[in-house]
């Protein structure tokens, strides 16, 4: 500017949105956030403006759209994507049905004779991984039902699979029309390459693909093992944060959606394996499936890191519930009722005073699924792993072993670091859940029932009779009648099951008494 330098900029501005940096663990860059809608180009200016359908698209790409909801759905749940592709999905030939998985199930109603309903809480230890000179599986071939509720015929339920594999998804894609996926690794990182992009998912992660996404996956580390929660007829959705206000639990931002990727490929062949309800169909294309060069929308593929989850729990006295602990959730047709919610159990601390600090004993409508990321589960009642799985039916009772409970009620309740180095998650299934045949029979790694787990339960009540009797006193409230038994005359004599040398019939005598006492008192 004639001969005088440029003088600099009192004021900055970002050359664009918020995307986050590559790193060792993860090649991949992502768009942040949680419900937005999103676009993306791998090549500049190839979205059209303020049109969805140009007449003819930059580059001659095919536009195409993805539903995630009817298209009359109220504005605020509408979800769709708009695809800028160098082909349609149509192009594919005809169809054709897989043979029958017999460990992939879809339908948890009496009528299938493939599950059961049992009230019995259960365990497994670590779903082993494929062995050396085991058979090559993939991540498809690798999934095996645990059990679930509801059908997706009836657009309302859950489903619990497990995967373990050894072999990456070269040129094969999966489609799941029967809801939407959370796939969680707890072994080994999945390389997810989705029509929207890639997303790289290590153990600690969890990822989200919606119906009707196409995607593969390979295995950087060579094996591949994890959990994958599937809902049918919603989508998941961050849960109300009530009395917390705008912020806590899973931010928004912490959310990581794919940027455009495309692969040039139209001489290979593929095929595409289509799940619907629970049965397996492929078709075979003369090109790669991932082919978009742009997109926009918010019906996206998402990661979120679990250790990234704020807890919000009790800091003065009593518990909180565990739904406190809630990064996504999934609702139901009632009103008000999830089909499942997602809780996940990182590091926090303990400082409450006056309170049982393990979790309380409970009988929960809830059917409740546990797993174990990493680290050492802290429960004293059941047996946790890394890999492994715990079912608590609902309306089931549950709670700390003998031990743990005496070690409780009498510790010096200092501030204490809680589930350091540690993982586990909780899907709370509002349903009854039945078990497959592979869960029950062919897992290989289902535990024995401890018979004798709460045996050595005491009843500290019955150490406090005298106590008892005294308040009841105090009170102007009958005493329990003794049927002419001495505290002083049995306590010399060898102590008997029951209380203060009675036996149970004794016992039960003293009960009835009181009860019929109260009765006119």
């Amino acid at each position: 500017m004639n001969g005088m330098a440029s003088r600099p900029s009192a004021s900055t501005s970002a050359k664009g949105p918020f995307i986050t940096s590559p790193s060792d663990a993860d090649p991949y860059t992502y768009q942040v956030g949680f419900g937005n809608t999103f676009a993306t180009e791998a090549i500049p200016n190839v979205l059209p403006r303020s049109c969805n359908t140009p007449q003819r698209c930059k580059y001659d790409l095919v536009s195409e759209q993805l539903n995630g909801t009817p298209f009359v759905s109220p504005r605020a749940s509408l979800l769709h994507a708009w695809f800028y592709r160098i082909k349609p999905s149509v192009v594919h030939r005809p169809l054709r049905r897989l043979p029958e998985n017999p460990d992939l199930e879809a339908v948890f109603t009496p009528s299938n004779p493939n599950v059961e309903f049992t009230p019995q809480d259960l365990g497994w230890d670590k779903f082993a991984l494929p062995a050396a000179g085991d058979a090559e599986v993939d991540f498809v071939g690798g999934l095996k039902t645990i059990g679930g509720h509801g059908d997706p015929t009836l657009k309302e339920g859950v489903a619990v699979h497990i995967y373990v594999a050894n072999k990456s998804m070269r040129n094969r894609a999966y489609c799941n029309n029967d809801g939407d996926m959370l796939i969680a690794p707890q072994e080994g990182r999945l390389d997810v390459q989705t029509e929207f992009g890639k997303l790289m998912v290590r153990p600690g992660e969890l990822a989200v693909i919606q119906a009707g996404m196409r995607f593969r996956v390979e295995l950087p580390d060579g094996v591949g093992r994890g959990y994958v929660q599937e809902i049918f007829g919603c989508h998941y959705e961050l849960p109300e944060l009530g009395p917390l206000g705008s912020n806590g639990m899973a931010l928004l931002r912490d959310f990581e959606i794919p940027v455009a990727s495309f692969d040039l490929d139209q001489s290979s062949k593929w095929e595409v394996v289509v799940k619907l309800v629970g049965q397996l169909f492929v078709y075979e294309q003369d090109h790669t499936p991932f082919d978009v060069v742009a997109w926009h929308g918010n019906y996206t593929p998402y990661k979120y890191a679990m250790e990234k989850f704020i807890a919000s729990a009790t800091v003065d006295r009593d518990q909180s519930d565990p739904s406190v602990y809630c990064v996504l959730t999934a609702k139901s047709k009632i009103t008000g009722v999830a089909t499942s919610d997602f809780l996940v159990f990182t590091p926090k601390w303990s400082v409450t005073r006056n309170t049982f600090r393990p979790p309380y004993y409970h009988r929960n409508v809830a059917t409740e699924v546990m797993g174990m990321m990493y680290g050492t589960w802290a429960g004293s009642a059941t047996q946790l792993a890394p890999g492994g799985l715990t079912y608590e039916p609902s309306y089931m009772p549950h709670g700390e072993s003998y031990e743990r409970w005496k070690e409780a009620t009498s510790a010096d309740l200092q501030p204490q670091r809680m589930g350091e180095g540690a993982m586990a998650f909780m899907m709370h299934i509002s349903a009854h859940m039945s078990l497959t045949k592979w869960a029950l029979e062919r897992s290989g790694t289902l535990q024995p029932i401890q018979e004798d787990l709460w045996e050595d339960f005491k009843g500290g009540f019955f150490d406090n009779i005298d106590q008892v009797q005294a308040d009841l006193a105090a009170a102007g409230l009958p005493v329990m009648a003794t049927d002419g038994h001495d505290k002083a005359q049995d306590s010399a004599a060898p102590k008997q099951n029951g209380v203060n040398g009675m036996n149970g019939d004794e016992w039960n005598l003293i009960r009835l008494d009181y009860e019929q006492s109260m009765r006119h008192f």
